[in-house]
């Protein structure tokens, strides 16, 4: 019998947690998320092939365990009367930076989930574009191009339209009517 190749993974715990919290936007579900992460990744770490990036897989395990929880989470819903809604955090203290940094939070939860997990990669967790792609199971360009809405839907909350900005990042493209000009024919027609 040969012996387990043991998983190291104490230096992804925390940004594995960073990871999970910006998910979930709950401390208490973001340890769970890991907690479970780990069991996937114990339960399969037989499986992983020499030469994978761990931190890579690690966050696509840690992704997908999310994505499995809001399947299974919805389903619920359906059979259930009422959800339960979770109050807003409240501002801790009236001191400027902490005002200004539950704003950029807010702003930042507020977010479609898609780009809110692209730029926490991206950006907290400093990975390259291909790997959060890969962690997302998506194509790096359409990576690329959730990291830009969700940047100018950040730009424009610091440009004060904030809430406005909002409801324009979720409005497809679409909804606009194109604007149509009437151009002459050649000179045989009037």
């Amino acid at each position: 019998m040969r012996p387990r190749k043991r998983l190291d993974v104490v230096d992804l715990l925390v940004p594995l947690r960073r990871y999970a919290r910006s998910l979930t936007r709950d401390p208490v579900q973001a340890d769970d998320l890991v907690h479970d992460t780990l069991v996937r990744a114990l339960e399969r770490g037989g499986n992983l092939r020499p030469g994978t990036n761990l931190r890579t897989w690690l966050m696509t395990v840690l992704h997908n365990a999310f994505i499995d929880d809001q399947r299974r989470r919805k389903v619920e819903a359906r059979y259930a009367d009422a959800l339960a809604h979770i109050s807003g955090e409240a501002v801790p203290a009236p001191q400027e930076g902490q005002v200004r940094l539950a704003q950029i939070r807010e702003a930042f939860d507020r977010l479609p989930e898609e780009q809110r997990a692209a730029l926490h990669l991206v950006t907290i967790e400093g990975m390259a574009y291909q790997e959060a792609a890969d962690v997302l199971g998506i194509p790096i360009g359409t990576l690329m191009s959730r990291l830009g809405r969700g940047r100018a839907a950040l730009r424009n909350f610091e440009s004060g339209a904030g809430r406005q900005a909002q409801t324009q990042a979720e409005t497809p493209e679409t909804s606009r009517a194109p604007r149509l000009r009437v151009v002459q024919g050649g000179a045989g027609q009037s």
